[in-house]
């Protein structure tokens, strides 16, 4: 591709060779002639001016001279993906058909260009939307329903009565619709309550690998339009995640809990149930979070606390050694002066 057909591609604006030709892309330390790259982090502009890459695409407000053929764009990190995968379509392969070792239920509603791989297990009543792709060793639970354009990767279950709307990525080993952790006990038993819910996944979503995403006690837990969640996250019964949040890997949220729209919790949090966090809230890595979050902003800690606020803390727990070395000296001054004052009395 030339600098022209990545301009087009990405909507970009040249500066430089419009000629400039690529094959390939690296990042910006590893580029060689014929490659393209990106910046998108402020703190590898250093690396800009070592990189022999042919072409850069570079932020909409990078100035900066230079003999480099730049392309200016609006994310270039989402523009390198779009550049690589125009390069490199056989990364887009998938399966073709229904395999011959995959089981259908004769009930299941299978929609058209679908493709369904060996060993995957279709159950009875299961619907399945137009162009969804299903990988080998998945299983669709009986009463599932599965929308249009999903993608759903090797050994992922989906169980009974769950709903996933269009365009969602689902990666292997994710568990959709398992049992809630719902238990009383009695006399010393613990007795399992009956988790009668399902899951609703809704459009645009992208789940990672190993994900857990507990079935309802009762009514649903849902996942709203365009949340990302992270690898290895444990979401737990009747939990709502809002419409565009992000979760991050090893996140856990207990039952009942409900985020809103556009929340990014980080790597590691914890969330108590039953409590709600507010759009727009940004939890740092490894915050607990054990009551309701009402306004927008970022928190951190445990507890979580708005982000100032626990920096402020941290910053006066590190004067505390010197704090202690002053008042111990102030009280031996002190008894110093007192044991001056006897004498003089006596």
């Amino acid at each position: 591709m030339d600098a022209r057909e990545i301009a087009r591609l990405v909507d970009g604006t040249i500066v430089g060779d419009e000629t400039a030709s690529i094959s390939d892309g690296a990042g910006i330390k590893e580029a060689d002639s014929g490659h393209i790259t990106f910046l998108a982090n402020t703190k590898y502009t250093p690396l800009f001016e070592s990189t022999k890459a042919s072409i850069v695409l570079v932020p909409e407000d990078f100035f900066r001279r230079s003999d480099k053929t730049l392309i200016l764009t609006k994310d270039p990190s989402y523009s390198f993906s779009r550049v690589m995968e125009a390069l490199h379509p056989e990364l887009q392969i998938h399966p073709q058909g229904v395999h011959a070792n995959a089981v259908v239920h004769e009930s299941a509603v299978v929609g058209d260009n679908v493709a369904i791989g060996a060993c995957a297990v279709i159950e009875a009543n299961a619907a399945i939307g137009n162009n969804t792709i299903i990988y080998a060793g998945a299983y669709i639970g009986h009463n599932t329903r599965i929308g249009k354009n999903v993608l759903i990767y090797p050994n992922v279950t989906i169980r009974e009565w769950c709903e996933i709307g269009d365009r969602v990525i689902i990666h292997s080993g994710t568990v959709i619709g398992a049992d809630g952790f719902g238990f009383v006990t009695e006399n010393g038993q613990h007795k399992k309550i009956p988790q009668l819910g399902s899951v609703l996944i809704e459009d645009d979503v992208e789940i990672g690998s190993n994900v857990s995403i507990d079935r309802a006690r009762f009514d649903k837990t849902i996942i709203r339009k365009g949340a990302m969640i992270d690898n290895l996250v444990q979401i737990a019964h009747n939990v709502i995640i809002g419409e565009n949040s992000i979760v991050v890997s090893q996140v856990g949220i207990s039952g009942s809990t409900e985020l809103g729209k556009n929340v990014v919790l980080a790597g590691k949090v914890g969330v108590v149930g039953h409590i709600k966090i507010a759009d727009n809230v940004v939890v740092g890595a490894k915050g607990g979070v054990r009551k309701d979050i009402t306004e927008p902003g970022q928190y951190w800690g445990v507890p979580v606390k708005p982000i100032r606020q626990d920096m402020k803390e941290k910053a006066a727990l590190q004067k505390l050694p010197d704090a202690l070395k002053k008042i111990r000296r102030l009280e031996k001054e002190i008894n110093e002066l007192k044991k001056g004052l006897v004498k003089d009395d006596t």
